[in-house]
């Protein structure tokens, strides 16, 4: 069904894969009648044509790229904002796609949403953006439809900004990076690896996208296969699917933790362009004659099955039928998985309790968003649904189309009809069930849904208060007919029914009523429109000489998410006011993580203010006389040293984009990350971007929870680009480890000097 290939794949015409056994040199002589050269090759594949074209920088290995236009939503757009006017700016420079799909509820939590709404469109007529209004579409559904351009690059502040099956390479990072766009900086990262997905054959009826998604990242993601790199999507198998088919493909490669993804172009994306009135926006793209990748991943299309990704994360795959045929002992699989997951032999999920009369019971349907709720899907879900009933008992379903367009269409072809007739709800376009905020599962219910993500202390669950859900991801089609079936888990390849595709109308006056576009005109007149709960960024400290960190969390999992770092859900609502989402930090996974801080950061808002904390801090006075122990600091005065704290993790930051997995750390004192590596690029940049350095280290346990560490001349080390730091645990006796910082650009040193990206741009504006 899928076979990995981990060394260097030679693809002609992006068609013909060349047998590994060959000598390329000798092959390519022999059939093409020229000489190979590797480093040709390499240019041959679509991404590094559309990277080049986006370089700013005459490097072949570290990529500066300038994008051609950004996009964010209501949960990240006010902190961008709010970074890039503290930094200086006074227009946006290129497109700004201003969505509000994250937090369109009203009042969630205590505060109005409408606030940062209303600062939106005020940004937008003031910096010259494009203000998209709640429920209108989600950030991914609009710029599908409205921004895409085969060759061009759109940089977005939500994790799964991914066009590629529409020509455009997309990355999802953090909110720093977007407001470097909006300075004219640019986006700094190492030319990345590309991977060949090659794709053969055609799927069976009743399999869907996220069938073909979920079977590509479980065999990719634990083996960090395409982890940074780029997916570029080839193979006669491409033409086989719908254009919409492919958007739901191409959406969750963000799962397989890869930085970025491309397919080829063909007829069918021109047909996409053309319905949506943007035909000039189509070009061909494909593979040169040779193109030399760094791997290869080849998937039968024709192989795979309705599958299901089990609770807690997109990687642990099953097929329906497989699960069907053996839920007892899968079932104990994940409920012991979950005591490590949640730490505590308190939380308790009990999946045991869905198996009835042999069959496996579900309680809640969901397609929604970007990657189910899109138009092939919704209208595949209402044939499967047509003349049938969801049932009255304690199985419920929703849909949410991702774009009033399409729900438009949906209604005018009678799709909508179709499933209200059967007992689904529809619902606007809204992201809030991918992220906790919408159709949030009871306690210890088991929801199956065509969503993005499947993570524990997301979607609802506060394992900490008692309050745990269990998520699954499935296609839609499979929602459809297990809703068909009263909520017994069923896969759509177990029911009989003739697809009836629809040929997909767009009507854009929906957006030219309502969505406000500049056109790129910025208006200086106007006044942003702050609410009360949209506070500025509090003030950061710049690095010391010297540095002593306090480990006030120390998690073991094998993967910490930024759902746990900082969580989703009813939190979206202080994500305007830095001090109080600081808060919530970490609140899931270590409710005392904030006092703890809190505390260490008391030590340094004290030095800060030209004071001696060790004269206060019976907890210091010791800490101060280890280091005074050490040859060269017999006479450390604490001037010289600022005190932060720190978390160790083994790998931290998979997930969500949100900057402020990062920022509420630095709110609340976080002078550093500890970890063996970091699951994404995008968090790694979010730490940098806040002053956060992070640190790595090749043994977790040689550190412990609440040991003081020592790092002498720190900024010396990152000013001269030091590859090995020295560093002591302070206890009663020295112990002395080392930290690496991995690749780091002048720039992203400059800025971890001053403290952060808003400092560090303070002083390039005033050295101006």
């Amino acid at each position: 069904m899928i076979k990995i290939t981990r060394e260097n794949v030679l693809i002609r015409n992006g068609r013909e894969i060349v047998p590994q056994d060959a000598d390329y040199s000798t092959w390519v002589k022999n059939n093409l009648g020229k000489s190979f050269q590797a480093n040709e090759a390499r240019k041959g594949t679509i991404s590094y044509n559309i990277l080049k074209a986006h370089q700013h920088s005459d490097q072949d290995e570290l990529l500066r790229l300038k994008f051609d236009s950004i996009t964010s939503h209501d949960i990240t757009y006010v902190g961008i904002i709010q970074t890039a006017r503290a930094s200086g700016m006074k227009k946006f420079p290129l497109p700004y796609v201003l969505t509000n799909c994250h937090n369109s509820l009203c009042a969630v939590g205590g505060t109005i949403n409408e606030d940062d709404h209303k600062f939106a469109l005020s940004a937008a007529q003031k910096y010259g953006g494009i203000y998209v209004p709640p429920n209108l579409a989600v950030i991914h559904s609009y710029n599908r439809e409205m921004m895409t351009k085969c060759g061009n690059m759109i940089l977005g502040s939500d994790s799964h900004t991914r066009y590629g099956a529409l020509g455009t390479m997309a990355v999802g990072e953090g909110g720093g990076e977007l407001a470097k766009q909006l300075l004219e900086q640019t986006y700094d990262v190492e030319s990345p690896e590309i991977i060949a997905i090659y794709l053969k054959g055609k799927p069976n009826p009743g399999v869907g996208p996220q069938d073909v998604a979920l079977s590509i990242i479980k065999a990719v993601y634990n083996n960090n296969f395409v982890k940074n790199k780029v997916m570029e999507f080839i193979g006669e198998g491409v033409s086989s699917l719908p254009v919409e088919y492919r958007n739901g493909i191409d959406v969750m490669t963000t799962e397989a933790a890869c930085w970025s993804s491309i397919w080829e172009t063909d007829d069918k994306v021109k047909e996409y362009y053309e319905i949506h009135g943007r035909a000039a926006d189509y070009k061909t793209l494909k593979p040169e004659e040779l193109a030399l990748y760094d791997g290869l991943v080849e998937v039968d299309l024709s192989k795979i099955k309705p599958s299901i990704a089990l609770p807690f994360h997109p990687s642990n795959v099953y097929t329906i039928e497989e699960l069907k045929n053996n839920p007892k002992d899968i079932f104990a699989l994940v409920e012991k998985e979950s005591k490590k997951v949640f730490e505590s032999n308190d939380v308790a999920i009990d999946l045991m309790s869905k198996i009835v009369n042999g069959n496996i019971h579900v309680d809640q349907g969901v397609i929604v968003g970007c990657s189910g709720g899109t138009f092939d899907n919704i209208v595949a879900a209402a044939d499967i649904l047509r003349g049938k009933s969801t049932g009255n008992g304690t199985f419920s379903m929703s849909v949410y189309a991702g774009s009033q367009p399409t729900y438009m269409e949906l209604v005018k072809n009678g799709t909508v009809a179709d499933l209200m007739a059967a007992g689904a709800v529809m619902k606007p376009a809204f992201c809030g069930p991918c992220f906790g905020a919408g159709d949030t599962p009871a306690n210890n219910e088991l929801s199956i849904r065509h969503a993005t993500r499947n993570f524990p202390n997301r979607d609802g669950s506060k394992p900490n208060e008692g309050q745990t859900s269990m998520v699954a991801l499935m296609d839609a089609r499979s929602i459809a007919a297990t809703a068909a079936n009263g909520g017994v888990l069923t896969g759509a390849d177990e029911v009989a029914v003739e697809y009836s595709p629809k040929k997909y109308y767009f009507d854009q006056s929906i957006y030219e009523k309502k969505v406000y576009d500049s056109k790129g005109h910025a208006d200086d007149s106007v006044d942003l429109v702050f609410g009360p709960n949209i506070k500025d960024w509090p003030k950061m400290p710049a690095l010391t000489d010297h540095m002593m960190i306090k480990v006030v969390t120390h998690i073991t999992d094998p993967v910490t998410t930024t759902d746990e770092l900082i969580p989703s859900g009813e939190t979206s609502s202080y994500r305007s006011n830095p001090i109080r989402l600081s808060e919530f930090t970490l609140s899931r996974k270590d409710p005392n993580y904030v006092p703890n801080a809190k505390e260490v950061h008391e030590y340094e808002i004290y030095r800060e203010e030209g004071k001696n904390p060790e004269e206060k801090f019976d907890e210091l006075r010791s800490a101060y006389e280890a280091i005074r122990k050490i040859k060269g600091f017999e006479a450390l005065s604490p001037e010289e040293m600022g005190i932060g704290s720190t978390l160790y993790a083994n790998k931290p930051g998979d997930g969500s984009a949100r900057e402020q997995a990062a920022s509420c750390q630095r709110v609340l004192g976080a002078w550093a990350n500890i970890a063996t590596e970091y699951a994404t690029k995008r968090y790694r940049s979010n730490l940098l971007n806040w002053g956060i350095i992070p640190f790595l280290i090749e043994d977790g346990n040689l550190i412990n929870k609440d040991d003081f560490i020592f790092i002498p001349h720190i900024k010396e080390a990152i000013s001269q680009e030091s590859d090995r730091i020295k560093a002591y645990v302070l206890g009663e006796s020295l112990k002395e480890i080392t930290f690496s910082l991995g690749h780091l650009t002048h720039e992203e040193r400059e800025i971890l000097i001053s403290g952060s990206l808003i400092n560090y741009n303070k002083k390039m504006n005033s050295s101006r």
